[in-house]
């Protein structure tokens, strides 16, 4: 049963599709992780000016790039994975292309 759907992602062009979208966004979120930091500093910055909440903490912190880290690692990790599966085949053995000499 995986044979034939390996065989027909692979012909129909949906796994190279399926390939380019997620490779696509696990590049999008890897550029996540340099701007959601940023973000994150913006948004509490302008909370803490609004609420006039002295415990807030409006301070740089690059914990709000940890979540797209993972979503970047997992994402490009499935792709390598289906990547390997639809389109790398393993080596020939040698043995087996070798025709067999009659004495």
């Amino acid at each position: 049963m995986l044979r034939r759907l390996k065989k027909s992602l692979v012909n129909s062009f949906v796994g190279a599709i399926a390939l380019g979208w997620l490779f696509a966004q696990g590049i999008l979120h890897f550029a996540y992780i340099f701007s959601a930091p940023i973000a994150g500093w913006l948004s509490r910055r302008e909370y803490h000016q609004m609420a006039d909440h002295p415990t807030l903490s409006t301070s740089f912190s690059l914990q709000d790039a940890l979540p797209e880290l993972v979503r970047s690692f997992s994402l490009l990790l499935v792709a390598y994975l289906l990547l390997r599966w639809l389109y790398y085949q393993p080596p020939p053995d040698p043995a087996e292309s070798q025709p067999e000499q009659s004495p």
